[in-house]
């Protein structure tokens, strides 16, 4: 029995892939490639020396999926399928709204249709919308600043309601914060189309003079230095997270944090990247991003305790892996 990954080929989706092949997992892959590319597959695959099955389907097409859906016995779904730009959800929220909610509710009457009980949903800490920090998993959805953080708690009361008339299926809510890094062989790591909406990627971009220059996004929030507040978390923490995740599953719905429950700011990012690294990255302070709140962190207790699941990995190893990665960069 295998676990079907959608949007195993992007960012969080291909080093949760590997985390799980690791731990002996059967993997199946299922992406559409529109924020993804197909090498990511090959650098996988030679990470983990196995061979994965591959299937370059939309899941929001409700056909094409059931048709993978009836080629395999799933174990279980882990579904990071969906568009995920703060920005270009303001410019085009029917893009998000069509794309994020289509692809859960597909993926959720799939998982009805072919038995398939496990899931485990890819969400995000922009469901908290502006809660006070740290934000922890009884506090109440607030309304998010942005149309992706709607998708994220629509997908959420979604799968809710589901698990409420299907009590035999196990659901799983991760939100997440801030990934960055890479794998540390420098094989696969976050790559982003056009200019990067994501801190770290445009920072590694900077530094290899791809860029011209880092654009800080506003400089006058009411943190330790004005710029916004994260919590960082090394992207394979996050996937092994899920491993930990989707081994804990029970019946019923369930919500964890997955986080390091530390704030970093923007220009802290900049300098620890600037010592681990020995480079200066130039930046320029400009308006605030159309979306963005000041402070977003984690507590992360209850997945500690019931997923036995905490990160252990550093800032200093995510900016080192990060930068490892786009000197090394093989894929196009």
């Amino acid at each position: 029995m295998s676990i079907l990954v959608t949007g195993g080929l992007g960012f969080i989706g291909s080093h949760t892939v590997v985390a799980l092949v690791e731990q002996d997992f059967k993997v199946v892959i299922a992406d559409n490639l529109s924020n993804s590319k197909k090498e990511v597959l090959h650098a996988i695959e030679n990470i983990t020396k196995v061979k994965i099955p591959f299937y370059q389907i939309d899941v929001a097409d409700e056909v094409s999926l059931n048709r993978l859906f009836e080629s395999y016995d799933f174990k279980g779904v882990i579904h990071f399928a969906g568009y995920k730009s703060v920005g270009e959800s303001v410019t085009e929220p029917l893009k998000y709204y069509r794309n994020n909610l289509l692809s859960t509710i597909n993926i959720a009457n799939a998982c009805k249709k072919y038995g398939v009980k496990k899931l485990v949903f890819s969400s995000s800490a922009t469901v908290y919308g502006d809660n006070q920090v740290p934000f922890d998993e009884t506090m109440p959805l607030l309304p998010t600043t942005n149309p992706y953080g709607e998708t994220k708690t629509m997908c959420e009361r979604i799968l809710t309601d589901f698990v409420q008339v299907n009590k035999e299926f196990e659901v799983t809510l991760l939100r997440y914060f801030n990934p960055i890094g890479a794998h540390p062989s420098g094989e696969i790591g976050e790559l982003p189309n056009g200019v990067p909406n994501n801190l770290m990627p445009y920072i590694t971009q900077v530094a290899k003079g791809k860029l011209k220059e880092l654009k800080v996004f506003g400089d006058d929030y009411p943190t330790q230095d004005g710029t916004g507040v994260r919590d960082y978390i090394h992207v394979m923490d996050l996937a092994e997270g899920h491993v930990a995740a989707f081994t804990h599953i029970t019946p019923g719905l369930h919500v964890y944090n997955l986080g390091t429950g530390l704030g970093t700011s923007v220009l802290e990012i900049i300098h620890t990247f600037e010592r681990i690294n020995h480079l200066r990255i130039p930046y320029k302070v400009v308006e605030r991003r159309l979306g963005d709140i000041a402070s977003s962190y984690a507590d992360v207790s209850k997945a500690k305790k019931e997923l036995k699941w905490s990160a252990k990995r550093n800032l200093e190893d995510m900016c080192k892996d990060a930068w490892n990665f786009e000197k090394n960069l093989s894929i196009k």
